[in-house]
């Protein structure tokens, strides 16, 4: 897989036939090594490992409604009341993050009213705080609980 913009981790991986997987310890399990599963379970790591955010607060692939649709979040990370705090939307590392990629983001944030939304590919990152109608790049993650 590429190297990412983002430190390495010693993840367990295996191969079952043809199919490349990877342990997700959030999930207890594995499943299948897509390019963008490489690049969450890299965020997840680096949340946890460098970040300092509690795991047990992380949700993967959480499903929501937005209207009528079912959709699933790649990463929510949840405050200590267990409010959704922050979305983490993740791409491939060859999908580049578009104003579609903001977009994606917003519609699921209509649901949880998080005050963070973070896009990434794994190479390019961006954190956005969101208060009331202002939206705010950050330069880095937040400090968990903040």
């Amino acid at each position: 897989m590429i190297t990412l913009n983002l430190p390495e981790f010693p993840f367990k991986l295996r191969t079952v036939g043809q199919s490349k997987q990877i342990f997700d310890a959030l999930r207890r399990k594995y499943v299948a090594l897509t390019p963008e599963e490489w690049v969450r379970q890299h965020f997840i790591s680096f949340l946890i490992t460098d970040k300092k955010y509690p795991a047990s607060y992380i949700s993967v692939e959480r499903g929501l409604k937005i209207n009528t649709l079912q959709k699933r979040t790649d990463i929510v990370v949840h405050d200590r009341s267990g409010k959704p705090w922050m979305i983490v939307e993740c791409k491939s590392p060859d999908v580049e993050i578009s104003e579609e990629t903001f977009y994606q983001a917003g519609r699921y944030n209509i649901g949880l009213q998080v005050s963070y939304l973070v896009l990434t590919n794994g190479l390019s990152h961006f954190c956005m705080r969101l208060r009331q109608q202002e939206t705010v790049f950050e330069d880095d993650l937040p400090v968990f609980g903040v």
